[in-house]
């Protein structure tokens, strides 16, 4: 019915809220949305093919799509030439070789936001990186063959140059003089979100260093989150490259792990960061209780510490201002202390990408309800707890309630595309 709907429809220029697996095998809907010309946006989710997989287990690749399968997926993108943002997620198991990403990229002139996760490293990786045509915004996510060396070749190539936004979540940077590298050669580069585990080092012999480390003139938004215990020396090179005056531009930082409030003091002083609704929020105590490593990464967590930060200095006087009269003291005035930087440019931000949810950056899961999204689970019941549709509003009928079923799925919210980047 949707393929239908598809054809029916000559100036289609997106398709919201159904992304069904692409797993090498023909489907009237990819077919469909291959012939509308005006088509902007496409998220592919490729999934495992039998015969593939059967093929990986006896050769390694290249090779492990048919020529068939090859040509058959490039052909769906001949006609996208207004094509401006595309979406590429592997399934487990699945395949989407080399050569045919660098055939896409060819055929999508108009291309300018780009999104790529969970590939394996003979798919996707640092030769693959050198093909991506010039983009506005890029995000890589869990690519495993995208490695420091590609990754510093790519930013100082001049497809790197427009950038205006640039993601770089759980690839396990080592290097923080190849961050430092691309905020000093992406001279359009307005938003930067890191987010991983490992913490970004510098060379062991590396004794003397210039502030500031990490510059840029142009970035104005940063999401910083390094997650590893060893993650405060590389956010101390930040902190103090924003003292250095790197970052003139920088209006907002995001940084869910700020263990020790070192960016919140660059920032400007707030008297609340902690939401209404967090003093409420079961499901975030219970997941503290049951993995407090896991708690403290959370939003909720952030917001929590940072406002008990404000509240600590809050309780410290900061100086008195002393009222004398005729060489006696009339009043005495204590001011308290706050947290942040008075005359700082810069907002601290600890709130998600989409309202209501407690993951900072926007996921998969937000887009794809039945990967992980605020949908139901197993049990049946949402993700807030609460028992869904039972049946129970027709248990009158006749037949009993089960006369007219359904699967029980959290209200559906559009999300824009452009929030992921």
């Amino acid at each position: 019915m949707v393929a239908s709907i598809v054809m029916a429809c000559p100036n289609l220029e997106k398709l919201v809220g159904f992304h069904p697996t692409f797993n090498h095998t023909f489907n009237r809907l990819t077919h469909a949305l291959s012939t509308r010309r005006k088509l902007k946006e496409h998220i592919w989710i490729v999934g495992e093919n039998d015969e593939i997989t059967a093929r990986s287990q006896i050769q390694l690749p290249p090779g492990l799509m048919d020529t068939q399968q090859a040509a058959s997926f490039i052909q769906y993108h001949d006609s996208w030439s207004s094509l401006t943002t595309l979406f590429l997620r592997s399934q487990p198991n699945a395949i989407l070789e080399h050569d045919i990403f660098i055939s896409i990229f060819e055929r999508l002139p108009s291309l300018s936001h780009l999104a790529i996760s969970s590939f394996d490293i003979d798919d996707f990786n640092d030769e693959t990186l050198r093909f991506i045509p010039p983009l506005q915004s890029l995000r890589l996510e869990s690519l495993s063959g995208v490695t420091c060396d590609g990754l510093s070749r790519y930013v100082s190539s001049a497809a790197a140059l427009p950038l205006r936004s640039l993601s770089l979540l759980t690839l396990s940077i080592s290097s923080l003089q190849l961050i430092s590298k691309l905020l000093a050669n992406l001279n359009s580069l307005t938003r930067f979100s890191i987010s991983q585990e490992l913490s970004p080092t510098l060379p062991s012999d590396m004794f003397i260093i210039f502030q500031p480390l990490l510059a840029s003139a142009s970035l104005s938004y940063l999401h910083w989150d390094i997650r590893s215990p060893l993650a405060s020396t590389a956010t101390d090179h930040l902190a103090s490259s924003i003292r250095a005056h790197g970052f003139p531009a920088l209006r907002t930082i995001r940084a869910p792990t700020d263990p020790y409030g070192t960016l919140q003091a660059l920032c400007k002083p707030r008297a609340q960061i902690a939401l209404p609704s967090d003093k409420y929020n079961a499901a975030a105590a219970d997941l503290r209780k049951a993995n407090p490593s896991l708690y403290a990464r959370t939003l909720h967590a952030a917001r929590e510490a940072a406002q008990q930060r404000i509240e600590a200095a809050r309780n410290t006087i900061l100086f008195q201002i002393v009222v004398e009269e005729d060489g006696r003291v009339s009043q005495v005035y204590d001011l308290p202390g706050f947290v942040g930087t008075v005359g700082s440019h810069i907002d601290y931000l600890l709130k998600p990408d989409i309202p209501g949810t407690e993951e900072a950056i926007c996921g998969w899961g937000d887009l794809l309800k039945d990967e992980g999204g605020r949908g139901n689970g197993d049990d049946g019941k949402l993700e807030s707890g609460m028992e869904g549709c039972t049946g129970l509003w027709n248990a009158s009928h006749p037949v009993g309630k089960k006369w007219w079923w359904h699967t029980e799925r959290a209200r559906w919210k559009g999300i824009e595309l452009e929030r992921f980047f």
